[in-house]
């Protein structure tokens, strides 16, 4: 069976919620089935064939696998804080993960800062961060930091200095947060506090919890590239390949429809030389009836 270690898979307490469950379609029903299925192969156990290919791995076909009903959970809002890259960036890969998981710091560590470098600084690519703590009260009170400190601008700066080497083995108590916050940049750390005590934070954290249990996210990392489920913290080549193919896609959905709106302004120019014409035609013939007439 394909693998790879590189996501942790976990059962997380589900807290008990008068939030009505979040309802997609069929398509993301069985969307939710493959990320589920590719969550538990990322912690199977080692494939002694080096050549097997993983579940995540992106096929030749841009649209094998990719489901449009997840493509639709990017939020594309200019205001959102907790996101880098242009809110009409034709690839958005949204993010589910948790501080306290260690290859969600390896990803950011090791992979996004090549993907931000290449493709989100072009305007290709959008990241959206979606706060997914399943790793118990610590999980959540860092999340509802990181929420915080993206209320002052902050986030990424906060999610840098809390996903740095070692920085997850000194826990997300109380005082480590502000710690975090203060190297982050934040300025004002009184309504940092404030800000991540508020509802407001459990609110926004919970919303994208949400989100992430309703399409079947079972470890962390999980990942939606227009679409397309990837679990864990895969190769950074994978993560390149689905944008390519994402962004490709794009380029030819808008070639398209430039094609069609180019040949709609052909057809209406023709008609109205058409028009043109016959006026043209109207017009001697009535200066010959007037030749005649004379």
């Amino acid at each position: 069976m394909p693998k790879s270690p590189s996501a942790r898979k976990t059962t997380p307490a589900r807290k008990s919620s008068s939030r009505k469950p979040v309802l997609y379609g069929a398509g993301v029903v069985l969307a939710a089935a493959l990320l589920g299925y590719v969550s538990y192969q990322a912690t199977a156990p080692e494939d002694p064939d080096p050549s097997s290919s993983s579940v995540a791995d992106v096929a030749a076909d841009p649209d094998a696998g990719v489901y449009p009903e997840l493509a639709k959970l990017a939020r594309r809002d200019a205001g959102d804080k907790l996101a880098q890259g242009r809110a009409d960036a034709p690839v958005v890969l949204i993010e589910y993960a948790d501080f306290k998981c260690g290859y969600c710091g390896k990803f950011a560590r090791d992979t996004e800062p090549a993907l931000v470098k290449k493709y989100v600084d072009n305007g290709t690519l959008r990241i959206e961060w979606r706060n997914f703590p399943i790793f118990g009260a610590e999980s959540e009170a860092a999340a509802r930091a990181a929420w915080a400190a993206g209320q002052q601008n902050r986030f990424w700066q906060f999610h840098a200095a809390a996903y740095a080497e070692g920085a997850k083995e000194k826990g997300f108590g109380k005082d480590r947060l502000k710690a975090l916050a203060r190297e982050a940049g934040v300025a004002d750390l009184d309504r940092f506090a404030r800000d991540a005590d508020s509802s407001a934070a459990s609110a926004a954290v919970g919303k994208d919890q949400e989100q992430g249990y309703g399409i079947g996210a079972t470890s962390t990392p999980s990942f939606l590239i227009n679409g397309r489920p990837i679990a864990g913290a895969q190769p950074a080549e994978t993560f390149t390949r689905a944008i390519e193919a994402a962004a490709e896609k794009a380029r030819n959905t808008e070639d398209a429809k430039s094609g069609q709106s180019g040949q709609s302004g052909q057809s209406g120019q023709s008609g109205q030389d058409g028009k043109d014409a016959k006026s043209g035609q109207d017009g001697k013939n009535a200066e010959g009836a007037g030749d005649d007439a004379e």
